[in-house]
């Protein structure tokens, strides 16, 4: 057998190959995380929003307005049911941790006032079963916007 003459330009074309090869190969990167579909940036939102809701309620019931604790258990038992349909990191300190701002009655009538009206505009696009979940939360909204007492 007779070895084969490789050309300069060969062997140099044969290197840069692999070369190339070798950069390509190193350790495999994890894959771009893909970005949230739209049912689930609105279920964060909405568990965000009940989060500060019940902090707000919270507020009130820890100053001696236990009236209050079965309006907060209502959205408690919403935010439970939200956190069924989506994973979200859990904050450092629970919802009531930190200082809440001031609230007051009015401003709890406000928020579930206008939370209730929210809820129609999102149901669009999403799937029947959201849908359902999101409009029941509404009804209680609206529910607690009218059944709020006038004072403590």
């Amino acid at each position: 057998m007779r070895a084969r003459h490789l050309s300069r330009r060969a062997i140099l074309a044969g290197g840069a190959a692999a070369l190339t090869a070798c950069g390509a190969s190193g350790p495999p990167q994890p894959p771009a995380p893909t970005p949230d579909s739209a049912e689930t940036v609105l279920l964060k939102a909405l568990v965000a929003e009940k989060q500060r809701t019940i902090a707000l309620y919270s507020s009130l019931i820890s100053g001696g307005a236990d009236e209050l604790a079965p309006f907060r258990d209502r959205h408690q038992a919403h935010l439970n049911e939200l956190r069924k349909h989506v994973t979200v990191p859990s904050a450092t300190g629970s919802p009531t941790a930190s200082p809440p701002p001031k609230t007051s009655l009015p401003r709890l009538r406000d928020l579930e006032r206008k939370a209730a009206a929210l809820r129609a505009r999102q149901l669009a696009g999403v799937s029947p079963g959201l849908a359902q979940l999101i409009a029941s939360i509404g009804a209680c909204e609206a529910a607690h916007a009218a059944a709020l007492p006038k004072s403590l």
